[in-house]
């Protein structure tokens, strides 16, 4: 088993009022992470420090919330919450989001992604040290930010990264990095990136963790899981950042019909377009035991956390109970 094995709550989409069960059984379970999102449902600070009040070692992470939706002292105060109710649990994720989420939902410039994150990351990390902050920066101004006590014990910042740029500026101001939406063999592409600016910044290139989101759907009906993974991809994959992303790492080839049928509203064929191979490398899925061995392959390549993103099949438990257990470490 890998040394760490975590999960993407919140684990479905029932209130989080019902789930409170759920996450103390994946601590019991062996799960040793829990990780959140932030799109489109609940913010991604609440599921962690309700999942703090029922669980005792899990570490519990934002992956991710904006540097762009919430000020320097807000991400900066809302981590030292978390940290309060879980000492030394916490880790605080950070990323730039996307142009959808940013501009077209919160009404914020979706401008120069990669500063903006740099620009946040320093001055938070400067206001979490304890130091009276101000900076002025093409992306950000500060003035006197300034917490009311040290923050203790500090408070890890990892950064999501997906192409060359950030996944550098990760490798050189981060303590991890966060990656998602890659195959087991995109893995050492990605990794050395993120080494390889970390040595030339002169730090450790083996002190940044890197952990992946793997979406998996694990079903004794393959056919079922592997319509649930195609459809999946097929919306994520003609997001232009990630269209992006899939190019960088050679594969850009393999979607370019699926895209361009996207992108005329064909929506049926972008799906039947879509190389079941791509599919499978993806998002792993079909037996527990199959997805779990294609797990253990990003773990191989070098993550030393997976962070599982669990999808069910029609006639699971709506609760996501089945994958949760049928993916739990052994």
């Amino acid at each position: 088993m890998a040394q760490r094995w975590g999960v993407t709550i919140p684990l479905n989409d029932r209130p989080l009022r019902d789930q409170l069960e759920l996450f103390r059984e994946a601590e019991q379970l062996g799960y040793t992470d829990f990780w959140s999102s932030e799109v489109n449902r609940v913010d991604g600070f609440t599921p962690l420090v309700l999942a703090a009040g029922v669980t005792t070692n899990v570490r519990l992470g934002t992956a991710i919330v904006s540097t762009y939706t919430r000020g320097p002292l807000t991400l900066a105060q809302q981590a030292v919450a978390l940290n309060e109710v879980a000492p030394g649990r916490c880790i605080l994720g950070l990323g730039s989001a996307s142009r959808p989420i940013v501009e077209w939902w919160n009404g914020i410039p979706f401008e120069q992604p990669l500063s903006h994150v740099r620009d946040a990351t320093h001055v938070i990390r400067r206001i979490l040290s304890g130091e009276n902050t101000s900076a002025e920066t093409p992306t950000l101004t500060v003035r006197r930010a300034k917490l009311d006590r040290p923050v203790e014990p500090p408070i890890p910042i990892y950064l999501a990264a997906l192409r060359p740029n950030m996944l550098r500026l990760a490798g050189q101001v981060a303590d991890g990095v966060i990656i998602n939406l890659l195959a087991a063999s995109d893995v050492p592409k990605v990794v050395k990136v993120v080494r390889d600016a970390a040595a030339e910044a002169g730090r450790d290139p083996n002190s940044i963790e890197i952990v992946a989101r793997i979406f998996t759907c694990a079903s004794e009906d393959r056919d079922a899981a592997l319509d649930v993974a195609r459809r999946f991809l097929a919306g994520y994959l003609t997001v232009p950042t990630y269209t992006k992303f899939q190019q960088w790492l050679g594969h850009g080839d393999r979607i370019a019909g699926t895209v361009d049928a996207w992108n005329a509203g064909d929506r049926k064929k972008a799906l039947e377009l879509l190389p079941p191979d791509l599919v499978d490398e993806l998002v792993p899925n079909g037996h527990p035991d199959r997805v779990r061995e294609k797990v253990l392959e990003y773990v191989e390549a070098g993550v030393q956390c997976p962070m599982l993103q669990l999808f069910r099949t029609p006639g699971q438990p709506d609760d996501n109970s089945y994958a949760l257990r049928a993916m739990a470490p052994r």
